[in-house]
């Protein structure tokens, strides 16, 4: 095995599992899974057999592997690969689609923008765990990309979106800003399943539950900060694990490192 080869992934959880990887040649011998794979290859490129034919997956390019589908892996070019993958139940597709069997989607790879955005997103603080609300809002958001390319391409009805049940939720997260909510709690509070909420919530306020509290938690830490408070007291009283956690977050939000904030709300 190459030395440069390398996986990191999280423990299983019971809807969604992250895993980044790379290879400098032969990466799998055939093999399955009872999940989704969904993947975004970072650079290089990847070849893989797969109902028959063998498929390329090229930097920038998304793969979806239905489950129980074999399939190996190698590397395709000189430099080899490497690609972020999750691993979804399909029950909770399924689920977040209401009840309707997962899709199958047959255009194994493809140049697919929402898709990887979604993937990126799933990934932005890895291997920081995901709160519970945030796996909520992937696993949505995925059975909605994976439905509209799938072979059924299933339609529901335009729903009535359910603001009294969004706006409880909203209130919710911004009382309980600073800690970790579960999803249960969200599906007490709104009356509403997980994946019926996360639909819901973002009709009504354009996000997601987890990103408007996440939002809330740095909106509060944005005045900590300019009000003198240290980074790392901040982040423990915003309900963040640690300062540089802290920092990605409100440099993806803001443009700005919180020093760099901190700095200029006190200039002049």
């Amino acid at each position: 095995m190459c030395a440069s080869d390398q996986i990191r992934f999280e423990p299983s959880a019971p809807a969604l599992q992250r895993l980044s990887a790379r290879f400098g040649g032969h990466a799998y011998d055939l093999h399955r899974h009872e999940t989704y794979a969904v993947g975004l290859t970072l650079w290089g490129a990847q070849s893989f057999h797969y109902r028959g034919e063998l498929r390329t997956s090229a930097a920038g390019q998304v793969m979806v592997i239905h489950p129980d589908e074999a399939h190996d892996g190698h590397a395709t070019v000189d430099a080899g690969f490497a690609y972020r993958m999750l691993y979804v139940d399909p029950a909770a597709v399924s689920a977040a689609l209401g009840g309707t069997p997962p899709p199958f989607v047959r255009d194994v790879v493809a140049d697919d923008e929402a898709l990887t955005g979604l993937l990126r997103e799933a990934f932005a603080h890895f291997p920081q765990a995901l709160e519970p609300i945030a796996v909520d809002a992937i696993v949505a958001r995925l059975a909605e990309l994976l439905a509209a390319r799938g072979d059924r391409a299933p339609k529901r009805p335009a729903a009535k979106t359910a603001y009294r049940a969004a706006e409880r939720a909203r209130d919710f997260l911004k009382a309980e800003a600073p800690r970790i909510v579960a999803s249960e709690e969200l599906e007490q509070v709104s009356g509403l399943d997980r994946f019926a909420l996360s639909r819901h919530f973002r009709a009504a306020f354009g996000t997601s539950p987890h990103r408007f509290q996440v939002g809330q938690r740095l909106v509060k830490a944005q005045a900590l900060i300019a009000s003198g408070t240290p980074l790392s007291e901040t982040a423990a009283a915003t309900g963040f694990a640690d300062q540089s956690h802290l920092t990605r977050h409100f440099s993806a939000r803001f443009g700005l490192t919180p020093g760099r904030w901190a700095s200029l709300s006190r200039a002049g």
